[in-house]
């Protein structure tokens, strides 16, 4: 049986750590089953204990032990490292912001004092780093390259990729993308604004080639995008599409049920009062864009024009309600796979790359809303032939 530590920044209800961890301690339904994964938590670090915290109350009821410290949770208050994965889970808490707006956890810091226990113990396991690898696309990086370097599996990211779509749609491999486009919800928020750029990712990654990163950025805000899209910069047949796959529109659909053209009705910026874009223009040539209009809508729908295929493909990416989240199951059998055959089913250079564009996307913002170029993001890597998503 796999022995798993659980680095946390905080362990209470609804926090990321309670999603992922409770789900290696009780199972979760997969495939249309209980699923039990044959591993066992064994041991916690949590970086602090709010008073709605959870960590000790499960130690009790599932017999591990809370160390004060990650070493000693990784060596289990011995001598050398004692476990055979570990799970980072640097999302909630009580972490201040740069002057960028984003949150910073600690999961760089989390991942070098691992690494650093690897290195001492002559070993290394597989580990899973909940969400963006880092605000600093710098410290993403050396994440990445040490365990490249040290030879551990590693996978990242969210739930967004691999939940179920509506419809269930994934592009053809190696299929020629000519535009795509996200529409989310969460406003001066850096971590839905993630979601929404990681769930892109994960469907323009296959495109023919595969992926080589990204040559520029530019993000812009409030009046500057409904003038973007009156100038062609943004498709509003592409929002359109996009936007019939929402299962949660706002406005005059909560007042009296009616159905909505928020496009061709004008009624998108009454509803949107602080809309933001990402232009996003890759090194192969692909642009695409993300449209994040809080007061629009609850969840996160993709569109996309495919050469040799009819008309605009669209999805959503569906995010079950609280408190199960199942969704959160579907991440778990992914990092399960990786601790269960020491491989990661798809690669942690997607959300490398992500964490460097939505870190790019907000020096932008601060920086004048200025087109920046990015060198720096020259992140390759081809995505899995075979789909990851939900599908049962």
């Amino acid at each position: 049986m796999k022995r798993i530590a659980v680095i946390a920044t905080v362990y209470r209800y609804l926090s990321h750590a309670q999603h992922i961890a409770d789900r290696f301690l009780v199972g979760y339904p997969h495939n249309g089953e209980w699923h039990r994964p044959d591993m066992k938590v064994v041991s916690l670090y949590v970086d602090q204990k709010p008073p709605e915290d959870q960590s000790a109350e499960r130690a009790r009821e599932f017999g591990f032990q809370v160390y004060p410290t990650i070493a000693e949770a990784l060596r289990c208050g011995g001598d050398r490292l004692a476990v055979d994965g570990v799970l980072i889970i640097g999302e909630h808490g009580d972490y201040p912001r740069n002057e960028k707006g984003q949150i910073l956890y600690p999961r760089y810091e989390f991942f070098k004092q691992c690494v650093e226990l690897f290195e001492k113990d002559g070993r290394a396991v597989p580990v899973y780093n909940d969400k963006h690898l880092s605000y600093s696309f710098e410290k993403a990086k050396w994440m990445v390259e040490a365990s490249q370097r040290l030879k551990f599996p590693m996978l990242a990211g969210s739930s967004l990729p691999v939940t179920w779509r509506l419809p269930d749609l994934e592009l053809p491999f190696e299929c020629e993308i000519e535009s795509a486009l996200m529409v989310g919800e969460g406003r001066g928020s850096d971590a839905m604004d993630f979601h929404a750029l990681e769930a892109m990712q994960c469907m323009v990654e296959r495109r023919k080639g595969g992926e080589t990163g990204v040559r520029a950025v530019h993000m812009i805000e409030g009046e500057a995008v409904w003038k973007a899209g009156e100038e062609g910069r943004w498709s509003k047949e592409m929002v359109t599409a996009a936007l019939s796959r929402t299962d949660t529109p706002l406005g005059l659909t909560l007042v009296d049920g009616r159905t909505q053209d928020l496009v061709g009705s004008g009624e998108l910026p009454k509803l949107v009062k602080n809309p933001a874009a990402y232009f996003i223009e890759y090194r192969d040539g692909l642009r695409t864009t993300l449209l994040m209009l809080d007061g629009a809508l609850r969840d996160f729908n993709f569109a996309v024009r495919v050469r040799g295929m009819k008309g605009i493909l669209s999805t959503q990416f569906f995010l079950s309600p609280v408190p199960n989240v199942t969704y959160s199951a579907c991440l778990v059998s992914k990092i399960e796979e990786m601790f269960e055959t020491g491989s990661a089913p798809y690669p942690v250079e997607r959300t490398l790359l992500v964490s460097g564009v939505l870190e790019a996307c907000l020096t932008s913002r601060i920086r004048d809303h200025q087109r920046l170029e990015t060198p720096q993001l020259t992140v390759s890597y081809h995505a899995p032939r075979m789909p990851q998503h939900a599908q049962a």
